[in-house]
């Protein structure tokens, strides 16, 4: 569904038995759905099988939903709707729009934590910066560890980002301490550009061999 809809000049047909809402369709082999765009945020708000020429269709049975539920709302107030339907039932309540924050925080986290072994495994490889390119930002890392030295890590993050992400990126290294962490004001081969900053640790070389030992 999110493909259908991630396209911004593709083009959506309305469900037009609805009226009292923007319903698009949505279509998936013999399934149909009704979408609603909340801040451009694709939402299934309902979904049945396609009977043709059948009570049981789903466009029929969302229909036959809305106005009767319209009737119920009429009933019981004072100032009744002017649609034909009422779906506002249908709608994410309060505690949905929390749960997708919440869950969209853990793929956040997730992606974050892959993300950071990913780079840090590319610059244990050859020692050079390597990054990665998120919505608002772009994080770095690079490892030197020449012979009998220490392994030194740098995190490098270029864009706007609040205090409570830094936290969040460099609590996420691995192999290195939390509280190990300080700002620095150059990366090892050049100096800091606007809108970057960057921090140092040392990183545990037992992590470090088994940040390398991982199929990447």
């Amino acid at each position: 569904m999110s493909e259908q809809f991630a396209d911004e000049d593709g083009k959506h047909e309305r469900i037009r038995s609805v009226d009292d809402q923007v319903l698009f369709k949505v279509k998936v082999q013999r399934w149909r759905g009704a979408v609603w765009l909340d801040a451009d945020l694709p939402r299934l708000v309902a979904a049945g099988r396609r009977e043709d020429g059948s009570g049981d269709d789903f466009y029929a049975a969302l229909e036959v939903d809305g106005r009767a539920a319209r009737a119920r709302y009429n009933a019981e107030h004072s100032d009744g709707l002017k649609t034909a339907t009422y779906t506002a039932h249908l709608l994410p309540a309060r505690e949905d729009h929390v749960r997708y924050r919440a869950e969209a925080g853990v793929r956040f986290v997730r992606r974050l934590r892959a993300t950071l072994l990913d780079l840090a495994h590319a610059t244990l490889r050859d020692g050079r910066e390597h990054t990665r390119e998120f919505d608002t930002f772009t994080l770095g890392l690079q490892v030197r560890a020449d012979d009998g030295h220490e392994t030194y890590l740098a995190v490098r993050i270029t864009g706007s980002v609040p205090p409570n992400l830094t936290v969040l990126i460099l609590r996420n290294v691995p192999g290195c301490e939390a509280e190990g962490w300080y700002p620095e004001y150059a990366l090892p081969e050049r100096d800091l550009l606007p809108a970057e900053q960057a921090w140092s640790n040392l990183m545990d070389p037992r992590a470090a061999a088994q940040v390398l030992d991982e199929e990447r």
